[in-house]
């Protein structure tokens, strides 16, 4: 699933809200198909800062721009090309309907509000076949094998593992082909053994070109990471590595 992901780059972004800061001081710059991890305690605002970089949710400190659009002035802008996956209360799945409901729903969507004026006017044996292409494409880029499922796509999401509900989730996200993919929440909930499968998943997207925000408590080495974590966490965290660095040196030298 070739797409032209968006760079992303932030200075100083942060969210105040009526509780105060949800996060704040972040620092960014990611190329474009980069793997940007997110990685932070639960409550530390990596929920908003995922929902502010794609448009989302509106900063009101700093500044950051995605695929050319600053933001918070362009959310609009951001919001066209960006897609989040595994948001609670943004993009939950139904529990009653079935895998092939939820796809046939976005595939629908997608085409109603999404597409040109002269796609929605094609005959409708080509607009069958592509929303059947967006799905199999969305499908094979998430990893989820509808046929591998209990009762293929009539399965309904409450019977779905929880891998299997995140490969779902990222699948309708994809139908819209977004140059940006947030996906909150990635490793919850999930065996050391998922996680790593998670994580391929979301490589294999970046090497083909998705830009690629997620949500984690623990960070790949090879992503590009944010954190989250409150300033005097890291300051602590900082000084147990410095104490560590200078332990090894002692070794060392003894």
């Amino acid at each position: 699933m070739a797409v032209d992901g968006v760079a992303v780059t932030a200075e100083g972004f942060g969210l105040k809200g009526p509780r105060g800061w949800a996060f704040r001081g972040i620092d960014l710059a990611a190329e474009p198909g980069a793997l940007i991890a997110v990685e932070g305690p639960s409550g530390s605002g990596r929920t908003s800062l995922l929902l502010a970089l794609t448009g989302r949710m509106k900063a009101t400190e700093g500044t950051a721009t995605v695929g050319g659009a600053r933001l918070p002035k362009q959310l609009a802008a951001v919001r066209r090309f960006s897609a989040p996956a595994n948001v609670a209360g943004v993009t939950d799945l139904d529990p009653a309907l079935t895998v092939g409901e939820h796809l046939r729903e976005r595939a629908l969507l997608q085409r109603r509000f999404r597409d040109s004026v002269r796609a929605l006017l094609r005959p409708r044996e080509e607009r069958t076949a592509e929303a059947r292409l967006r799905i199999d494409t969305a499908l094979s880029a998430a990893g989820l094998d509808r046929e591998a499922l209990p009762k293929g796509a009539r399965t309904a999401v409450r019977d779905l593992e929880r891998l299997e509900a995140l490969r779902l989730s990222i699948a309708l996200a994809l139908i819209g082909r977004p140059r940006l993919l947030a996906v909150d929440d990635l490793d919850l909930k999930l065996s050391d053994a998922e996680r790593t499968e998670a994580w391929a998943q979301l490589r294999s997207l970046a090497a083909a070109g998705t830009t690629v925000v997620a949500v984690c408590s623990e960070a790949p080495e090879d992503a590009v990471t944010v954190s989250t974590r409150p300033a005097a966490e890291k300051d602590e965290q900082d000084e147990t590595s410095e104490e560590t660095t200078d332990a090894f040196a002692e070794t060392g030298r003894a």
